[in-house]
């Protein structure tokens, strides 16, 4: 018997206990310090314990779990819903200090219902059979102007007639305008970004010339909740605003957003894609982001009316009283997400999409693929990506974003790491005092 190539094993943050998971096996453990030395030692009082959790194992049981785990992965992937997005232009009303698009160049073809129809058409093609949604996406979608509007009530419209719903990723600048509209679309949610309060997302998330937007984006806000819309709201946090995250929580809870069954949130960690505006000087690495949100909730608790992070897997541990299933690929790339454009370009994702030299193909106006990179975004997961096989913690990872990786190291198949141990640790502390 050997301790399981995938146990999690850390301290919680400021506390004595200690924790040991396996995400192999689906078993989760708080430890006394004592049962902490047994484990650091190998000095087991009772082994048995061990042995009936899996977290003592032979080497041809866990092979055969493994195995067995990953083929039920794929099979589900396989069969889960694809999302879709659609770029109707790269335009967009705000001029944001932080837009990682913001070096893209100005493609002068425009959108029209010829490439709608054509993408209509290629999506019912390539994913006949599949569940999927699609995703509008930008640029900015929700442009004003009657032109804009025409083409964004043509795109609904087809996707309504098809059967498909749709959600839209927008600055919700215009989000009144376009109630009337959205409210008889096949809208599965809108999501929205705010970065704190007035001041702090006014100096961040400007229109053009500067002028400010959180009045008008929160008034959409009340708009679509009220018209029963659901609501993802996003703050995307950095050092410049983390310290905002309690005032924008407590604005929430006024407005009376949190207690509608339509309002969702998320916070993401701001981070260089491609551009940056004025260098990394303000982003947060994965442990400082989630070591102020630890320490933000713990000095406000109202924060968790908001937003509950997830600290990797243990919301989700706390929420439902088991793991995770295990994660053998964190990116969904050209699986259960691909990207297209008014420009007839096929894309892996939203990380991806508008970046000329990462174009995997074509939809319109002639169809083609690239299949040889697709095939590299197809096939990457943590058994072959060269870091991840040896790491114990490749099934709560999966390997991370394929994008970032790529960026950072060259080639598709390596590793985006993720901090688990550190970040676990914060969440079993927090999650653990709250109850």
């Amino acid at each position: 018997m050997n301790f399981s190539k995938h146990n999690i094993f850390g301290k919680i943050q400021n506390q004595d206990d200690w924790f040991i998971l396996n995400l192999l096996t689906g078993q989760a453990d708080i430890l006394t310090a004592e049962k902490a030395v047994e484990l650091q030692t190998g000095k087991l009082s009772d082994e048995q314990e061990y042995i009936d959790k899996g977290y003592l194992t032979t080497e041809q049981d866990e092979k055969k779990l493994y195995n067995k785990k990953y083929l039920e992965f794929i099979e589900q992937r396989d069969t889960d819903e694809v999302q879709i997005f659609f770029v109707p232009w790269y335009a967009c009303n705000f001029d944001c200090s932080y837009c990682y698009q913001s070096g893209y160049d100005n493609n002068p073809k425009k959108l029209n219902k010829e490439i709608i129809d054509a993408f209509f058409i290629h999506v019912q093609q390539k994913f006949s059979g599949r569940k999927k949604y699609l995703t509008l996406f930008g640029g900015e979608p929700l442009l004003p102007g009657v032109n804009s509007r025409e083409l964004i009530e043509y795109f609904l419209g087809k996707a309504a007639a098809l059967g498909l719903d749709t959600a839209i990723v927008t600055n919700g600048y215009t989000l009144e305008e376009y109630a009337d509209l959205l409210i008889k679309s096949r809208i599965r949610e809108v999501q929205v970004t705010l970065d704190g309060t007035a001041e702090m997302h006014d100096a961040r998330r400007y229109l053009h010339g500067g002028y400010p937007t959180f009045t008008k984006v929160a008034k959409g806000i009340t708009a679509a909740l009220q018209n029963n819309i659901t609501i993802n709201l996003r703050m995307v946090v950095d050092k410049q605003n983390i310290d905002t995250l309690p005032a924008l929580a407590q604005f929430a809870i006024d407005s009376g957003w949190t207690k509608s069954p339509d309002f969702k949130t998320q916070l993401g960690r701001n981070y260089e894609l491609h551009y940056c505006q004025d260098g990394n000087s303000k982003l947060m690495s994965r442990v400082e982001f989630y070591t102020a949100l630890y320490e933000q909730a713990l000095r406000h608790p109202h924060i968790l009316e908001f937003h509950k992070p997830a600290f990797s897997i243990t919301k989700f541990l706390f929420e439902n009283g088991e793991l995770p299933q295990p994660l053998f690929d964190a990116c969904t790339g050209c699986k259960t997400e691909w990207a297209f454009d008014y420009t007839g370009n096929i894309f892996a994702c939203t990380a991806t999409v508008g970046k000329p030299d990462s174009s995997l193909g074509m939809y319109y106006p002639e169809t083609y693929y690239r299949q040889d990179i697709i095939e590299q975004w197809e096939e990457r997961d943590v058994l072959n990506i060269p870091e991840c096989k040896t790491c114990n913690l490749q099934l709560a990872c999966g390997g991370g974003c394929a994008a970032v990786a790529y960026n950072k190291h060259g080639k598709i198949s390596s590793p985006d790491c993720r901090p688990i141990n550190e970040v676990v640790s914060l969440g079993m502390s927090l999650y653990n005092y709250m109850e």
